[in-house]
């Protein structure tokens, strides 16, 4: 038997036990949102990996309070002298449950149905947890121990961005430096695909505001000439995209092509949830438009709703406006083009305001080195498929902060939550066998890494 086969056969005889952890991790409603489920939530998860990391063989885990005031689980598992190190990232809140009504199945209880594992965080990021543990638990059970030495970072605050552990890591770089970053917190182009996510778009978002009245006035007196700041919203925001949908701001480039994975139009529009006969936005591919490209989206506008609305002139309008960006761009540069773009564009000397709100930086992962390397072969080992890479429409702040701090560490982003998860929505998901595939993945990751002998 091959030293894959023995190790796969290890990893297959841990996945009760790792049904076992997940369904106690989804039990407890760690949201890092007080005001959605109380702070001993989250402490209780940290309590929880704190102990089963321990078990897998990590000393020192513990949690260390961040700026934000979430609570991170750090530890090592010191190995022998002159091998690498390789630091293990994953979060331990999540999203909230959103409408539970939505749900099929009970929000904090892990429920299998159709050959999935249901519950909220089963994919994002717990199961990312699990897969960490289990890939460690394999090695300590077939080679009593691990190859390299092990670092873990647990975030506690990931979906809130508050940026606690962005500002955690500068301030306690040595205890977190590694040769390799393993960051948990993606997912695979389809089931039984695997997949490095090696872009991520960086993120800047801005608050408009015009005025043109000092309160609404009757549309039946007034309407006409009187300046109507929800009609110059509208065109401000129709000047963000052309007639084809192409995202057009002014000094940002849009003719980018993606040169990894490809990302089929069906399948996106079955991820996406596009209504039938509803065409897509842009020109080029979807992995083009996704993951190489700008979008600019209106997350959000106030202003009379049809309900209760009234025959008036409005006075004001507003709007915050979100603009992703490739890698090439940072959030300064975009978020300046934005800002110029709108104010030029503004109609009628109506009086206008633009506040910035957020700004994340692009990043690329690692596309080669000795990390690199022995990760493809790792995952097409695992997977029994060749390794594919793609891009991410999200943004990840954490992973520039990584990136700026351990300048010549190899970072790549991996997980279980390939877009059947539905993560961030009701009836999340995880497919077990992503769970068991990458834990294998990351075993024979970790052992190859370390004999690589180019670190």
């Amino acid at each position: 038997m091959s030293s894959v086969d023995s190790l796969r056969g290890v990893v297959a005889s841990l996945m009760s036990q790792a049904r076992a952890d997940l369904a106690e991790l989804v039990a407890i409603r760690s949201v890092a949102n007080h005001d959605v489920e109380p702070p001993e939530e989250c402490a209780k998860a940290a309590r929880w990996l704190i102990d089963r990391f321990t078990e897998a063989g990590l000393s020192e885990v513990t949690a260390a309070l961040t700026p934000d005031g979430s609570r991170c689980v750090h530890g090592v598992a010191p190995g022998p002298p002159g091998s690498p190190t390789v630091l293990l990232y994953c979060h331990y809140d999540v999203q909230p449950p959103l409408d539970e009504n939505a749900w099929v199945t009970p929000v904090w209880e892990l429920t299998e149905r159709d050959g999935r594992w249901y519950g909220r965080g089963a994919a994002d990021c717990k199961g990312n947890i699990v897969a960490h543990l289990t890939a460690l638990r394999a090695l300590a059970k077939h080679d009593g121990g691990f190859p390299c030495t092990i670092k873990l970072i647990a975030e506690g605050s990931e979906e809130q961005g508050t940026g606690g552990l962005e500002a955690f890591v500068p301030e306690h770089a040595e205890l977190l430096a590694a040769d390799a970053i393993l960051v948990a917190d993606t997912g695979n182009f389809a089931v039984g695909v695997p997949t490095l996510t090696t872009a991520l778009r960086g993120m800047t978002t801005v608050d408009v505001r015009l005025a043109a009245l000092s309160s609404p006035m009757h549309s039946g007196m007034f309407g006409g000439p009187a300046p109507d700041p929800v009609v110059g919203m509208v065109q401000l925001l129709a000047s963000l995209h052309d007639e084809h949908g192409n995202t057009t701001v002014d000094g940002i480039d849009a003719t980018e092509v993606w040169q990894g994975v490809d990302y089929p139009d069906d399948a996106f529009r079955a991820d996406a949830n596009v209504l039938d006969g509803v065409e897509l936005m842009g020109d080029g591919t979807v992995a083009d438009l996704l993951w190489a490209r700008p979008s600019a989206t209106v997350l959000g506008m106030d202003i009379p709703s049809v309900t209760g609305s009234a025959a008036a002139v409005q006075a004001m309008a507003a709007a915050r406006v979100s603009l992703r960006l490739p890698p090439g761009t940072t959030a300064r540069q975009a978020q300046d083009a934005l800002v110029e773009h709108l104010r030029r564009r503004v109609p009628w000397g109506l009086r206008y305001r633009i506040d910035r709100v957020a700004a994340g930086d692009p990043f690329i992962g690692s596309l080669d080195g000795p990390a690199f390397e022995a990760m493809r072969s790792a995952m097409e080992d695992a997977f029994k498929h060749p390794m594919a890479t793609e891009g991410q429409g999200g943004s990840i702040p954490l992973c520039t902060v990584l990136a700026d701090t351990f300048p010549t560490a190899e970072i790549m982003l991996l997980g279980v939550e390939e877009p059947r998860c539905l993560i961030h929505a009701p009836n999340e998901s995880v497919d077990p066998s992503e769970i068991e595939h990458l834990a294998l993945a990351e075993a024979l990751f970790l052992t190859r890494y370390a004999a690589s002998g180019d670190t």
